[in-house]
């Protein structure tokens, strides 16, 4: 459901939703860093990494303190990374999407959840290689129970979509490690594509996928070609075919390093945001 028309002027409900959504960026931030060291995400009170200083509320206004402090903590003066506000003026876009889309309902924000979700779940990834069983897990759980809700999908596409979701990648990785010996996909992205066909449903899984390995590809032919000289990747952008995007696209996030969970990530924003793209790849 689009908003009408008459709602696009009402900028201040625009400039709330905004608001709210970084300030629920600042706090994926903290996940973003306290998840991978298994800290508490709520005690203690926001601190400076570097000097462990604690941060007063008007330097942790999000986008503002930043701009302010010009990208410097107050006590030691230690660089403050520009992904700080990256994900707090995100994580507001999002939820401006998910208003948008869906409207003032209880879809609108379980969209926005989700979206968050994939947004933590991207950073993470990109950081540390892993996606915490803590936002997927129960990511799932919170994907099939919406579905209950007015304007979502149907329960039964929901499970399915877990099921299709989860075992389609699981399928891959158990096959590929089977046939090399050598384990060629992280188990955390078999729960991120379930936790993404919870939300989706089974009908939007091979849009993400093919979306995912596309991507993902693209991506790593680009690292091969800098970093090799481009003789490497020219020649598996020659050889590259369809049935071999998945597989090729692990195996140059392996060679490059890059993880594969921002590519299903990013199949799931633009399956959900805008579905004519993913459109000729949807089933159902």
């Amino acid at each position: 459901m689009l908003l009408p028309a008459a709602a696009a002027t009402d900028w201040p409900l625009f400039a709330l939703v905004f608001t709210v959504g970084a300030c629920i960026g600042s706090f994926l931030n903290v996940c973003i860093y306290r998840l991978p060291a298994e800290e508490s995400i709520v005690r203690p009170a926001s601190r400076c990494p570097h000097c462990a200083a604690p941060i007063a509320w008007y330097d942790n206004v999000p986008l503002v303190s930043w701009t302010w402090l010009r990208a410097r903590c107050r006590a030691c003066r230690a660089s403050i990374p520009a992904r700080y506000p990256l994900v707090e003026a995100a994580t507001g876009a999002l939820a401006l999407l998910a208003l948008w889309r869906f409207g003032a309902t209880p879809a609108g924000a379980v969209v926005f959840a989700f979206s968050a979700a994939l947004l933590l779940i991207t950073f993470i990834d990109l950081d540390h290689r892993f996606i915490p069983d803590e936002v997927s897990l129960p990511g799932i759980v919170v994907g099939l129970a919406s579905a209950f809700l007015p304007g979502r999908i149907a329960p039964a596409d929901a499970l399915l979509g877990v099921l299709i979701g989860g075992g389609v990648l699981w399928t891959v990785a158990w096959g590929y490690e089977r046939w090399t010996g050598v384990e060629g996909m992280g188990y955390g992205d078999v729960k991120l594509l379930a936790m993404i066909g919870a939300f989706l449903g089974w009908q939007a899984v091979p849009a993400v996928l093919v979306v995912a390995s596309l991507t993902g590809s693209l991506a790593g032919i680009a690292l091969i070609v800098v970093r090799g000289g481009g003789r490497d990747g020219r020649r598996v952008a020659r050889r590259l075919g369809p049935r071999a995007l998945l597989p090729f696209a692990r195996r140059a996030a392996r060679r490059t390093a890059i993880p594969f969970g921002p590519f299903l990530a990013l199949g799931a924003m633009l399956a959900l945001y805008l579905p004519d793209v993913t459109m000729p790849w949807r089933v159902g």
